[in-house]
């Protein structure tokens, strides 16, 4: 008998998903995803979608969550701290 667990690992939420072009090929659509890539605090993706008889390939951006969560702990703290200073 194994005593190993399965621990499942949740889907995390992040910011939501902007379509910032549509193409017909994935090759133009890769194109501007790397333009895009070249952005630190942004992520790019190149997503197939579109009904049946229209099928595209989007590129979607969305801003990094890590950062985000950084720009949220900071607040948190700055926030605090100044509680504390007042008493």
């Amino acid at each position: 008998m194994s005593t190993e667990e399965i621990v499942e690992v949740g889907h995390k939420e992040g910011p939501a998903w902007k379509i910032v072009a549509k193409y017909a090929t994935y090759e133009e659509a890769d194109v501007k995803r790397l333009e895009l890539v070249s952005e630190d605090d942004m992520q790019v993706k190149v997503h197939w979608q579109g009904r049946v008889d229209s099928r595209y390939f989007a590129v979607k951006t969305r801003e990094d969550p890590d950062i985000l969560r950084r720009e949220e702990k900071k607040r948190r703290k700055a926030k605090l701290s100044k509680k504390r200073r007042k008493k």
